[in-house]
This record gives C-alpha cells, structure tokens and sequence, in this order.
C-alpha cells in the first residue's frame, strides 16, 4: 500500500493533507524518515506520524442498545444520532445495518462493512428481525393469521412476506418479519386498526440483544455472534 494512503486509511487524513504530511518530515518507517508519499507499506513496517505509531484499523461490527430518542443517521441537526454513542476512531466511516425509528428501542448493528451490511438488508435474503411491540388496543387472535397471510399496506402494490405473530398479553406481543419496509411493523398494525405504542427490537437472524447490555451500550460483536446473523 502506497504510504499516503496508508495514512488516510489509518487518520481519516485526505491524500493531499497525507502527502503533505510526508513531505514535510513528519513520517517515519521502521526510525527512517520518509519523504517519498509513493513509498509502499509493508504489513510489517512500523510508520509514524509525528511521533505517534499509525496501525490500520480494519472492518468493525458493533452490536448498539439504541435508546430511544437517537436517529439512526451519521448527521442531523435537530437530533442526536446513535454515533455519539460511540467512541471509536473515525467514527464517520461508520454507518448502520437498516434503522430504527427515533421512538424505537432495541438490537441495532453499525459497521463500516459495506458489503456485511448489504448482506443483511437485502430482502432476497430474508433475514428475519423480531420486535416487542406495545399496542394502544387488544390485539386480536386472528391478528397471528393475518399476519401470516401477508398484510396490504397503505400505498403498497403487494402485501407483506408472512410474518409470524405470538401474542404474550392483551396489548403485548412479538413479531417476526423478513423484510424491511418503511415503518412496517407499525403500519402492520395500523393496517388491523390498532397502533404500535411502543417498539423494541429483540433479534436479527440469529443474534438476539443481550440482557446485560444496557440502553445506551455498545460492543464488537463475537465471531460467534457474526456467524449467527446470517445462519
């Protein structure tokens, strides 16, 4: 890898504020200084700039209780977002799998795997996502079979995939679906004439949200953890 870019990958630098860097003596590989922004970096090299030991940082995945009140977006200046929960290094690489609306809770993955997050959004992958959600009004037994049936949404030309619905308590239940359209749970209710009161997240895939990871919370997801939302 090019020395400039190097940089770049590892600072969030631009390439021309990186080669100035480098012209200007702050650089060092391996003790030698290091004029030259097209001189390749080695996995084994030691660079340093302006003292400090540069190391590439790599692809990260992140598990986030998201409370609610926090805006799943890298920027908004009416709101907080989720990024500022966070203390990483080059934050504003990072962006969210999906989103959950300003009022929801709950399981939120953030990476700066494009490719990762594409995997799990995709709806021709059917990765399924499984919300708690609080009703104003009772929610009828024969809820469970029309959600499973597919429901027709306000201004959609097709009905939803078959979700699976357990009711838990009269105005308490938990979804499972395996798409991810505008504001669907909640305009699933809606379409059987009850509204959504309060929405939390529980699952994606196979990764359910830990009980010990409080609201606010994050962390790397494990390995096992990775395995898991796309078995």
């Amino acid at each position: 890898m090019r020395l400039d870019k190097f940089i770049c990958d590892c600072t969030g630098l631009t390439r021309s504020q990186a080669g100035k860097s480098v012209r200007q003596g702050l650089v060092t590989i391996n003790g030698e200084l290091v004029k030259q922004a097209a001189r390749q970096v080695a996995d084994s090299d030691t660079v340093m700039l302006d003292g400090t030991e540069l190391k590439l940082i790599g692809l990260r995945y992140f598990m986030l209780h998201k409370p609610a009140g926090f805006l799943c977006a890298n920027d908004d200046p009416e709101h907080q977002t989720v990024f500022t929960l966070l203390d990483e290094p080059l934050v504003e690489r990072l962006h969210t799998v999906g989103r959950l609306d300003l009022d929801t809770t709950g399981l939120l993955l953030i990476t700066d795997d494009g490719q990762w997050s594409h995997r799990l959004s995709s709806p021709k992958h059917h990765v399924a996502k499984t919300y708690r959600v609080w009703t104003a009004d009772p929610i009828p037994t024969e809820a469970i079979s029309q959600f499973a049936e597919g429901i027709m949404l306000r201004g959609e030309k097709d009905p939803t995939k078959p979700a699976e619905l357990e009711i838990v308590g009269e105005q308490e239940a938990l979804l499972t679906i395996h798409e991810g359209r505008y504001h669907q749970v909640k305009r699933m209710f809606a379409a059987i004439g009850n509204k959504v009161e309060q929405l939390h997240r529980e699952r994606i895939g196979g990764l359910q949200l830990p009980e010990d990871l409080a609201e606010g919370e994050y962390r790397i997801l494990a390995p096992s953890e990775l395995k898991a939302l796309i078995n």
